[in-house]
């Protein structure tokens, strides 16, 4: 008696809010998760309000100082979908921790200035996709940082959800198809091709902007300017022989876990070419036509504007930058020092991308 005497004067003097809320109130209150297909399965995590002073941010897992500047930036970029951020409700942080950080099923390796970003940021559409948004680099620059440090970098999946990264320069890194196999002999790779050609002169282009003073892409690819052979050496043009690299690959791993997607195809037709991407990875085809339109401006497919978004999602301005011109007797000296080594590709991979 006197414990509910002592109750129902807390409750008129107005004291019961203070009372902890039930797990569903709390829900409830906050609106539900985001993108959750199990929402059984989430576990709440209540924490203490944050500190009361200007940009304060409360941390959700305790970081050494030996963890760099790449994993952190790549953790802001992916605080917009990452479903541990914060969120806000009644003044106490809620810390959706569901799932697991996972070492990647698929990767992207290749190619630099194929069409990689653009496949990845298509992919994130997938409910069932779970990718990290930097590159990590693991496999070439920071292999010596062990497994765990690479896999603390991915977003947490749930089961059933693939968690993907990609890292342009480990299709042409001596190093990376050993080290891949090494974690995951059984990992899907996906190479993003372009016509080399065409590929070589963007990359140029890209550097160019970081660099005015670059000498002239003619004199960069031939030797001796106009006059000498193309200097296979110069990275803008050893990227492009595909069959060399993938010779390397496959020393490691059969062709059946590749998939080669057309850099040219991603943009007139993204819709098809990620139908092939999704059956590949094993997905139901949720990501069509609906989800694209093209823009003009850029050259290349953007993505419809999200529901509650008050723009459309396209990439960067460091994406679809003019060309600067190029004479057309150096671009043929590289088309016809190409030629082989597309048909070489051809022939390896079962695809004819038509570059020639």
């Amino acid at each position: 008696m006197v414990l509910i005497f002592t109750y129902f004067f807390y409750c008129l003097a107005g004291l019961c809010d203070s009372a902890p809320r039930t797990l569903y109130s709390q829900q409830a209150a906050d609106g539900g998760y985001d993108n959750l297909d199990d929402r059984s399965q989430v576990l709440v995590d209540l924490r203490p309000p944050p500190p009361h002073h200007p940009g304060a941010q409360r941390q959700l897992h305790k970081r050494t100082a030996s963890q760099d500047a790449l994993q952190v930036d790549a953790e802001r970029q992916q605080q917009q979908y990452e479903p541990g951020s914060v969120k806000e409700t009644n003044s106490i942080p809620v810390s959706n921790t569901y799932g697991t950080k996972k070492l990647p099923n698929a990767i992207i390796i290749g190619v630099k200035k194929g069409g990689t970003r653009a496949l990845l940021e298509f992919l994130r559409i997938h409910p069932d996709v779970r990718a990290f948004g930097a590159e990590p680099h693991f496999f070439d620059r920071f292999y010596d940082r062990g497994l765990e440090w690479y896999r603390n970098l991915m977003p947490r999946t749930l089961d059933g959800q693939i968690t993907m990264e990609k890292t342009p320069s480990y299709f042409v890194t001596r190093e990376a198809p050993s080290r891949v196999c090494t974690m995951n002999r059984h990992t899907k790779l996906i190479v993003v091709v372009r016509d080399p050609v065409t590929r070589a002169v963007s990359d140029y282009t890209q550097t160019l902007t970081k660099n005015p003073g670059l000498p002239s892409f003619q004199s960069l690819a031939l030797k001796n300017s106009s006059t000498g052979p193309v200097d296979s050496t110069w990275s803008a043009v050893r990227i492009g022989l595909y069959a060399k690299h993938l010779e390397n690959w496959l020393q490691y791993f059969p062709l059946s876990h590749f998939l080669f997607v057309s850099g040219e195809r991603l943009v007139s037709d993204p819709s098809g070419e990620m139908g092939r991407v999704q059956d590949f990875l094993g997905l139901k085809r949720v990501i069509s036509d609906k989800h694209f339109y093209f823009n003009q401006t850029k050259g290349f497919p953007c993505l419809k504007k999200p529901e509650g978004s008050s723009r459309p999602r396209c990439l960067g301005k460091s994406k679809g930058r003019p060309h600067p011109q190029i004479p057309s007797e150096a671009l043929q000296r590289l088309r016809d020092f190409y030629r082989p080594f597309n048909q070489r590709f051809y022939q390896m991979t079962g695809q004819d991308f038509g570059w020639d």
